[in-house]
């Protein structure tokens, strides 16, 4: 906001790469305190298709995909699509590791988050 940043990263285990993509953004949007006009960057085209394009269907469809399967990862699209409708969200998609400064840093903390997690793992192991 302005001047202000803050960076928030974290990491899980036993997931899925969507999953966290997807936890990012909504992580993002939960923590913005009143409504905002906001530009979520992405370089997951899961998240940015899921979101722009796939939801609205979805949700006609009660959670089912095109092929009348249930929708993957159900239970974080919605927690998505809620906090998105709060805010006018402008969602950006940018190719990964492509030297976009904003991306390339959220990647370095979700790497930094990764390894803290991992250390953390080995001191409980008394490693």
């Amino acid at each position: 906001m302005g001047d202000t940043e803050r960076l928030i990263n974290g990491a899980q285990r036993h997931t899925t790469n969507n999953r966290m993509e997807l936890t990012a953004a909504i992580e993002g949007l939960a923590a913005l305190k009143r409504a905002c006009q906001v530009r979520l960057t992405t370089d997951s085209k899961y998240v940015m298709n899921g979101i722009t394009q796939w939801v609205h269907g979805w949700k006609r469809n009660g959670w089912k995909t095109a092929s009348k399967k249930p929708v993957v990862n159900q239970d974080l699209w919605e927690r998505l699509d809620a906090l998105a409708s709060k805010h006018d969200v402008e969602w950006q998609w940018v190719k990964g590791h492509s030297g976009h400064d904003e991306n390339e840093r959220v990647d370095q903390a979700a790497n930094d988050a990764i390894d803290a997690m991992l250390d953390a793992d080995v001191q409980e192991s008394g490693g």
